[in-house]
């Protein structure tokens, strides 16, 4: 490709809406344009890397036995009324009428429509496992569209699909498909990624892992062990706390007016917070059910962990005009109001806290909760982990909180889509039985996104060679000079006839817009030919990521470029 002729523009400025290097990079690179809230144009450098990523997806998906499908984006509602996502799912999922009054979605992701494809067709164990896998365009209307590819509403997925007879062969397919992404991200130069252990949502089962990139732009919220392996979501992370041994103080109702924060009550009382049993109240969103989690005060509630320990969704309970709780002086002895009411196992064997005496204005202290209240209540994990908490791996406080971009997924979904869509096959003693699934994604624009967010410089990206738009990027300063456009032209004729994907940068401007743009465009090798150069009979080949530079004979180039190339592709 010649850059005279490479449809895009490349330029300074930073764009106003971008707030990360990825996005500024990729916009200013002429890899993406903006076509409305998370919505995206892939220029054909973009265009390039995403078949590149394709097709290391493809191959690894195949070492394992996977067969490519393609799903339709656009399905009947009655598939996902089956499932019972219809319903479940809430705003993320667009839903509309076809000309004929039919309910019609659009894909987010597709276990239902696999399901619809493969319940006629498998129906003997014999028929068992098999895996299968698309690249396709989803739609999710994501709320919180941000940068550029890294959160996005429309975006190509490969999602993949195994189908299996047992539970013990799901999960030794799953540790197969675990290891071909640890492949995949090593090929497309992100080795760093790790695995955490995940919080299913929507996609259900109980049994789910996350592979994450670690920085800084990250949205999610990971928990590492420093001293051991543990790797976790926080939204599953287990919270393990130790409560000082204190003596049992009197239970006292004492008056606090005004006093209904956490820090009001440690400059009260001159303790800390962990020593205030605090009331968080929420509602469940279908039935609007009050519930009260109490909790130590120095600690948050995992809202993932109550949602799933109620199996409902839940949100804040902002109704402070109720009669039957005292909002900011809410505690557990005496609560009589209309609540599920729930403790966090931070509370067990604690002693002489602080808590709401459910009255205006009060508060008791000395609050033992075996001794002063009338039941044994049950402790449940409901807590957030935190920086230098104790690891329930090594027991150790070690614990830190990292963020992540998570560059994909794998569940174990179960008898999840397979019962409620009446998926069934005949076993080896001819009884019906409901096949158990595993799901498997990679976002590909967002594996670009990452790639670019942790492969660059201060001047561009610095795509890894399995990647890379173009492998040798030839920069013919003054192309209109005679020798240098011969050199230049025979050099990149040849390169062709080699198989290597080559730029051409052939405008005549000047060295500093050549070379800003070629910082832009990240091409692994550098070939500079000039007229310095070709007086010495030399071209100079360096590396974006500066790893080297040298001259090298005008006659060896082609020959010498090749195998560098071919080198860098088997990472040597």
């Amino acid at each position: 490709m010649k850059l005279s002729q490479l449809f895009g523009m490349r330029f300074k400025e930073t764009p106003a809406d971008c707030q990360i290097q990825s996005h500024i990079l990729m916009v200013r690179g002429g890899y993406i344009k903006n076509v409305g809230n998370g919505i995206f144009s892939l220029l054909p450098p973009a265009k390039r890397i995403v078949q590149k990523i394709e097709n290391i997806i493809r191959e690894e998906m195949n070492k394992i036995g996977g067969q490519e499908v393609l799903l339709p984006v656009t399905m009947p509602a009655s598939l996902w009324k089956e499932s019972g996502r219809f319903d479940s799912v809430k705003s993320e999922l667009i839903r509309f009428q076809d000309r004929g009054g039919n309910d019609m979605v659009l894909g987010m992701t597709h276990e239902e429509a696999v399901v619809h494809l493969a319940r006629n067709t498998a129906q003997s164990y014999t028929d068992y496992p098999f895996m299968l896998y698309q690249l396709q365009t989803k739609f999710r209307d994501e709320p919180r569209a941000r940068g550029g590819l890294i959160r996005v509403r429309e975006f190509t997925m490969k999602d993949a699909y195994s189908f299996h007879t047992s539970q013990g062969d799901l999960e030794e397919y799953y540790q197969r498909c675990y290891e071909a992404y640890q492949r995949i991200f090593q090929r497309v130069g992100l080795p760093e990624v790790i695995a955490v252990k995940s919080d299913s949502g929507m996609m259900g089962g109980k049994i789910a892992h996350e592979f994450m990139l670690l920085t800084e732009v990250g949205e999610d919220s990971l928990v590492i062990c420093d001293a051991c392996d543990l790797r976790s979501n926080m939204e599953v992370a287990e919270c393990i706390v130790e409560n000082a041994d204190a003596a049992d103080a009197p239970l006292e109702c004492v008056s606090t007016p005004g006093t209904k924060t956490i820090d009001e009550l440690c400059g009260l009382f001159s303790v800390g917070a962990e020593k205030i049993c605090k009331a968080v109240m929420y509602r469940k969103s279908e039935s609007n059910a009050s519930v009260v989690v109490f909790i130590r005060g120095d600690l948050e509630v995992n809202e993932t962990k109550l949602r799933n320990f109620l199996r409902e969704e839940i949100h804040p309970d902002t109704d402070t005009d109720r009669d039957d709780v005292v909002y900011g002086f809410t505690g557990p002895v005496g609560f009589s109001a209309d609540a599920t009411v729930l403790f966090d196992r931070s509370l067990e064997n604690t002693h002489n806290l602080i808590c709401g005496a459910n009255k205006a204005d009060f508060h008791y202290k000395g609050f033992t909760p075996t001794r002063d209240l009338t039941h044994s209540p049950e402790y449940f994990d409901f807590a957030k982990t935190y920086e230098g908490a104790i690891c329930p791996l090594c027991g150790k406080p070690a614990i830190t909180i990292r963020k992540g971009i998570e560059v994909g997924n794998i569940f174990q979904l179960g008898t999840k889509y397979t019962s409620s869509m009446n998926m069934q096959y005949l076993d080896a003693n001819s009884e019906l039985q409901h096949p158990i699934m595993g799901c498997y994604g990679i976002g590909v624009g967002r594996l670009m996104a990452s790639v670019c967010e942790v492969r660059r410089d201060g001047y561009g990206p610095i795509w890894p060679m399995s990647i890379a738009p173009w492998q040798v990027h030839i920069c013919a300063i003054r192309a209109d000079n005679l020798q240098v456009r011969e050199t230049a032209n025979k050099l990149y004729a040849d390169l062709l006839d080699m198989g290597v994907e080559v730029l051409f940068d052939d405008r005549v401007v000047s060295a500093g817009v050549m070379f800003s743009d070629a910082d832009l465009l990240g091409v692994p090798v550098r070939v500079t030919i000039s007229p310095k150069t070709c007086t010495r009979a030399v071209v100079e080949v360096s590396a974006r990521d500066k790893s080297f530079k040298e001259d090298v004979a005008v006659d060896d180039a082609a020959a010498f470029l090749c195998r560098l190339v071919d080198e860098r592709l088997q990472g040597k």
